[in-house]
């Protein structure tokens, strides 16, 4: 039996159709954006996953096409695409070329979102001491941060990161924090919105790119009332860029360190994304 090959993302993405920019919003059945259904039944074809009829109906026939294609091709990151007929921003780069996605650093924010990027990027590299012991001097400094005694116990210290993290740049542009004062990722995710925070689910964003913008706070359930979440800083490759605390270049909840990393899809953010921009 012949081995069977996934093709490369970055491959192929010639033709009339190639490096079109992403709508903004998931392509699927029911869809009425008539004219980018077009460009995918187009680029389908020319992939060799046709013959379709360009109709702007996304048809059984589109389906069919956009699994096989998902089945044989890998994401910019040498992932497999998930097989789900659905055109998000992952398949339609690995469809049009990296270059049709927008890039999330020009959006418009706030200065004190500026300013917690700026002070969670100066943190990178801090590392427990001793690794495995949440604590260490400047992890004491966040688990402080969020009225916590460090040496009281053992405390997970993502969302005290966080919280130190805007702390610190509120004072920096003279404003109060208007972030949930907790270490605890699931209490935050529940108390943001009373506290005049947006929520944004993983479909919401997916459905309307335009909502991802640097300083969102991802926000996971990690199973058993725990969780984990850090900051947005970008968008490249169809991941998220992101700051985290109490992580590892794998992207555990219970890390060692803060660290930049640049591996997680929006649809794997399973609870969604606090907004403090105003």
């Amino acid at each position: 039996m012949a081995t069977r090959h996934r093709t490369s993302s970055g491959r192929g993405n010639v033709g009339r159709n190639a490096g079109r920019a992403y709508p903004g919003h998931i392509i699927k059945v029911g869809i009425k954006d008539n004219a980018s259904v077009r460009a995918v039944q187009q680029r389908l074809n020319e992939v060799g996953c046709g013959p379709l009829l360009v109709s702007g109906d996304f048809n059984s026939s589109t389906r069919s096409a956009v699994r096989l294609f998902q089945a044989r091709t890998v994401d910019g990151q040498g992932q497999a695409l998930k097989v789900d007929s659905v055109v998000g921003p992952l398949t339609w780069t690995a469809l049009f070329g990296q270059q049709a996605l927008p890039a999330i650093t020009d959006q418009p924010i706030s200065l004190l979102l500026k300013a917690c990027l700026n002070i969670a990027a100066s943190q990178v590299g801090v590392m427990e001491d001793p690794a495995g012991s949440n604590r260490g001097p400047q992890v004491d400094e966040y688990i402080r941060s969020v009225r916590l005694d460090p040496s009281a116990g053992s405390y997970p210290w993502c969302a005290a990161f966080v919280y130190w993290s805007f702390e610190r740049a509120a004072a920096r542009v003279g404003i109060a924090n208007p972030v949930v004062c907790t270490a605890g990722v699931l209490d935050h995710w529940k108390k943001a919105a009373k506290a005049g925070a947006r929520l944004i689910l993983p479909e919401e964003l997916l459905d309307d790119l335009s909502l991802l913008k640097p300083g969102l706070i991802f926000t996971m359930s990690t199973g058993g009332g725990n969780g984990h979440m850090g900051l947005v800083e970008g968008f490249r490759d169809d991941r998220l860029i992101t700051i985290e605390g109490n992580t590892n270049l794998s992207g555990g909840r219970e890390g060692i360190g803060v660290f930049r990393r640049t591996g997680r899809k929006v649809s794997e953010i399973t609870k969604g994304f606090i907004s403090y921009d105003s």
